[in-house]
């Protein structure tokens, strides 16, 4: 049953109590209580045209171009930490991999899975942070699901959302169009997100305050599109880091990468929290960064657009495509050397989004 489908009536005897209640199994079974916090949760703080139609689907208009697509699923756990929590990062994750594409984001859909005690208010104030995010990256939520799970068969909270949107006419982002000779950007420091995460759920303590990245970068996108319409690569280096990231995309395209350790940006913190815990940064998960492969003629062009954005004020250029029918990413060291990023193996910080 959809979570904001059904016509849901307009007023009940008594409002959900949002301080002190908490999720239980009515929630979820189709009825009167589920009809009620739909309404007064998630319609009230989410509210738009197609939202507020209550029918099992959203039906809109699109502009000219080629549609995109994306679905992405949520289990970050801590549910809250530094610089953002599930439902924000719930909106800018899939806000992201739809503007990878060169596409503008336009709906998302949410699902919600829900256990059983979860308190409404812990509830209420992610569906705010999703409202804030989405209406901060220009996308509506609209439509959705939820279902509830018995107590100790969850953790709290999932959260599924779908995005579409249009890529523009002209526009062809794809990971499989690097070509040699092609420079490597960064929209900013790698690791802050990761690091956050793990920060959080140890309760480690560190000098320098860490923060989440988390952030919506379609607005960065639209203004790399329009100074540069033939970027060739766009990604955002989530579970897997920038290592991961780039092997995908070298295989894709089969080539190779070389990279520069003393180009890629990296804040101190994050360094220390990394050799403290005994992670690598550039395999460590980021939620608001992402890289960009392009000609090398536009990526002085494309990194001063990138650097005048707020979400890309420390981009940086930090190596370039090479051949190499083995797809390897390589990386010239701080010593002199130089070390293969191979892909990440295992699993660094499960968890992360």
């Amino acid at each position: 049953m959809s979570a904001v489908a059904r016509p849901a009536p307009k007023r009940f005897p008594i409002r959900l109590d949002l301080k002190r209640g908490a999720v239980d199994m009515t929630h979820g079974s189709g009825g009167r209580a589920m009809a009620q916090l739909i309404e007064e949760l998630f319609v009230h703080h989410l509210d738009n045209e197609l939202l507020r139609q209550g029918n099992d689907q959203a039906c809109f208009q699109v502009s000219e171009g080629r549609m995109v697509m994306s679905t992405d699923g949520h289990v970050i756990s801590p549910l809250f930490f530094p610089g953002g929590d599930i439902g924000s990062l719930a909106v800018h994750g899939t806000v992201n991999d739809v503007a990878m594409s060169g596409a503008r984001p336009l709906y998302l859909s949410a699902g919600f899975i829900l256990e059983e005690g979860f308190p409404l208010a812990d509830l209420q104030r992610i569906v705010v942070s999703m409202a804030k995010a989405a209406s901060a990256a220009g996308v509506s939520v609209v439509t959705g699901d939820t279902k509830v799970v018995e107590r100790g068969k969850g953790d709290g909270i999932f959260i599924t959302t779908t995005g579409v949107g249009v890529v523009p006419p002209g526009v062809e982002v794809s990971g499989d169009r690097a070509r040699p000779g092609d420079a490597v950007l960064v929209s900013g420091s790698l690791g802050d997100h990761g690091v956050t995460i793990m920060s959080s759920r140890e309760n480690l303590e560190f000098e320098t305050t860490l923060q989440s990245d988390s952030a919506a970068l379609n607005g960065l996108v639209d203004d790399m599109i329009a100074a540069c319409p033939g970027i060739r690569c766009l990604r955002d280096p989530t579970r897997g880091g920038l290592a991961t990231t780039l092997n995908e995309l070298a295989g894709q395209s089969g080539v190779g990468m070389r990279l520069r350790e003393d180009a890629i940006p990296v804040k101190p913190a994050v360094t220390a929290a990394c050799e403290l815990l005994g992670l690598d940064p550039l395999y460590v998960a980021n939620e608001g960064k992402l890289v960009c492969i392009c000609d090398p003629a536009d990526a002085e062009l494309l990194l001063a657009v990138m650097q005048a954005h707020p979400r890309g004020q420390d981009a940086a250029m930090i190596g370039e495509v090479v051949a190499d029918e083995h797809g390897f990413v390589q990386m010239d060291t701080s010593f002199g050397g130089s070390r293969m990023l191979d892909w990440l193996t295992g699993e660094q910080l499960p968890r992360i989004c």
